[in-house]
């Protein structure tokens, strides 16, 4: 049985599991209809149908999600509105007429007179957060698509540096925020704790893929959250805390549901349920990199903008610490080979781009200072592959 949580102000009775739009559809970007094969469009609104089945009321999407929108559309046009929560994400930009033309299309794609959350989608810098919260700024043009009733709630989503995030959240512009934050990444709790201190609605970005490629889990893993699926410890991990709302579910066919809703059955003896495995899973990576790296192994980093040559030193050693730790290799040469490709949505470079002249300044203020160029090289050799691109930026 689904279960729901108030999403901060917006006072809605939001699903603790939302399905996400960025894996059924059939191409990431526009196309005509006539390119949509049948199957596909059957699968897709299969899936639709089978998260309304189950109480997932809230269908998430974005502009940038190529033929999402348009693929959904007509399936959403047959369900009953008052009964769906809609979210659409649109990115900010330098021009708020292009913003909300933007917005536009994506309407007439989804064919809805309103969506009830309206997210601006990738504040992921200062620059971007300082142009969206302008008086002129896109901010200010979705405050007025809500005065016009085509917008019931404002809210942004973020790949940023918590320290962006916090910023953002505290300007008090935005209803709700979309966020990382799980066992694997627990920088942002910080974040969400500010959120939270502002009533604000906090849903939860890709636990499954981002937050460890849980669907297809190492052995070693596997064994430490038995009797659990890692996806389900990892949903009653970030679920065990009031202050998150929501988990994204990106399913690409009906089944992918399922899983989850299983973990579900724990809702009421969540700390119980899990206690032990976190034990276990805290005990393997102080094990391999002992208890104070594991207590301490942010502290004195500083972010990629303060690093030279922009190298995210920060996400490189969380990468590390958890790749080698739970054996998530997969996982962290995805991520890895993403620095230096994903633009402000993945921000940084990797060890390859590091000039070690300077970084005896550069970790000047970490407890592991010495340590740390041989772990960076270390990261290198496990986790350098081929080059990756974001999905939104390839076929």
């Amino acid at each position: 049985m689904m279960k729901y949580r108030r999403f901060g102000k917006t006072d809605l009775q939001m699903p603790v599991f939302s399905c996400g739009g960025m894996r059924y559809q059939h191409k990431w970007s526009d196309i005509e209809w006539s390119e949509v094969p049948d199957d596909g469009q059957k699968n897709l609104e299969a899936t639709i149908q089978r998260a309304i089945e189950v109480g997932i009321n809230h269908i998430e999407t974005a502009r940038g999600y190529g033929s999402s929108e348009m693929q959904l559309g007509p399936v959403l046009k047959k369900l009953p509105r008052e009964k769906i929560i809609v979210q659409t994400k649109v990115a900010p930009s330098d021009n708020p007429r292009e913003f909300l033309d933007t917005f536009q299309k994506s309407m007439d794609y989804l064919q809805l007179d309103y969506v009830d959350l309206l997210s601006l989608h990738g504040i992921n810098n200062q620059e971007i957060l300082d142009q969206s919260l302008g008086p002129d700024g896109c901010a200010a043009a979705a405050r007025w698509l809500q005065k016009e009733g085509r917008v019931r709630h404002v809210g942004f989503s973020t790949h940023a540096t918590t320290d962006i995030i916090i910023k953002t959240i505290e300007s008090d512009a935005f209803d709700y925020v979309n966020l990382h934050w799980y066992f694997v990444n627990d920088l942002n709790w910080p974040a969400v704790e500010a959120a939270a201190a502002s009533d604000m609605g906090v849903f939860i970005i890709s636990p499954n893929d981002k937050g460890g490629k849980l669907y297809a889990p190492p052995p070693k893993l596997t064994q430490l959250c038995a009797p659990l699926h890692p996806m389900q410890f990892n949903d009653l991990y970030c679920l065990n805390r009031p202050e998150v709302h929501t988990l994204s579910c990106g399913a690409a066919k009906p089944s992918d549901f399922d899983c989850h809703l299983e973990a579900l059955e724990h809702d009421d003896t969540i700390s119980a349920t899990i206690d032990a495995i976190e034990q276990r899973l805290r005990e393997a990576l102080t094990e391999t990199h002992g208890a104070d790296w594991c207590a301490r192994w942010p502290e004195g980093l500083p972010h990629y903008v303060e690093v030279p040559g922009e190298v995210n030193l920060m996400e490189i050693l969380r990468l590390w610490t958890y790749a080698k730790g739970l054996d998530l290799v997969d996982w962290g040469k995805m991520r890895y080979n993403l620095l230096g490709q994903g633009d402000h949505w993945f921000p940084g470079e990797h060890v390859g781009k590091l000039d070690n002249r300077g970084l005896p300044e550069t970790l000047r203020n970490s407890p592991f200072a010495e340590r740390i160029p041989e772990i960076l090289a270390e990261t290198h050799t496990l986790l350098l592959d081929t080059e990756q691109k974001r999905q939104s930026a390839s076929e």
